[in-house]
């Protein structure tokens, strides 16, 4: 058994969505200050890094991260090799070895600038009629490695509503640079924030 981190380390300075909240952190207690222990305070968004869109994302009266149900988040699965294309369409899962898994997580050339402090607009992002086949498919959690799974600035965001009404769970941000393709159970839990909109999650891959 071996297992993989796919989960971005958070820190100050790292990548985020424009206009999102970036990571900081700060002492609180300090024990060069005659504290008993140390303890920091943490300030970042719901979206940060890797983590999870569940449908409260974009959806009135959703599911909220909290709600999800773990045998969604929790199971056999497959990292797909999509690298070297400017998006994932229909046609590149439908030639993909996605066989029968209901977990997907899509490899793309994104996965090196995710480490890059700068944004990226012109990330691989997967299409509609993708996220359409997904869904006929019955795909319960996709995954892709930027931090969004839909083109920038799509107007009224169609893939994700596309998966969150169908009740697919969406992860963002998922670092996939040193894992191989092919099959893995995928363990993916967020933060249980009651009522949030999204988490952070650690995703790990077990071979």
């Amino acid at each position: 058994m071996k297992l993989y981190d796919a989960t971005l380390p958070i820190q100050e300075g790292m990548v985020t969505f424009p206009g999102d909240p970036h990571f900081k952190t700060k002492p609180f207690f300090q024990r060069q200050k005659g504290d008993p222990f140390d303890l920091a305070l943490l300030s970042m968004g719901t979206h940060l890094g890797t983590h999870l869109d569940p449908p409260a994302h974009y959806l009135d009266r959703g599911a909220t991260v909290d709600e999800l149900p773990l045998d969604a988040l929790v199971g056999s699965g497959v990292v797909l090799d999509m690298t070297g294309r400017p998006s994932v369409d229909r046609q590149a899962l439908e030639e993909s070895e996605m066989g029968d898994h209901v977990r997907i997580l899509l490899k793309t050339d994104n996965s090196p600038r995710l480490l890059e402090p700068a944004f990226h607009e012109d990330y691989v992002h997967l299409t509609e009629d993708g996220a359409r086949y997904l869904v006929r498919r019955g795909v319960q959690l996709v995954g892709i490695d930027y931090l969004s799974i839909e083109r920038y600035k799509n107007p009224g965001a169609p893939v994700h509503h596309a998966l969150l009404e169908a009740g697919v769970v969406v992860v963002e941000g998922v670092h996939l640079l040193d894992i191989a393709p092919g099959p893995y159970e995928i363990l993916c839990l967020p933060l249980r924030i009651k009522g949030a909109d999204g988490a952070p999650a650690r995703v790990i891959l077990r071979q």
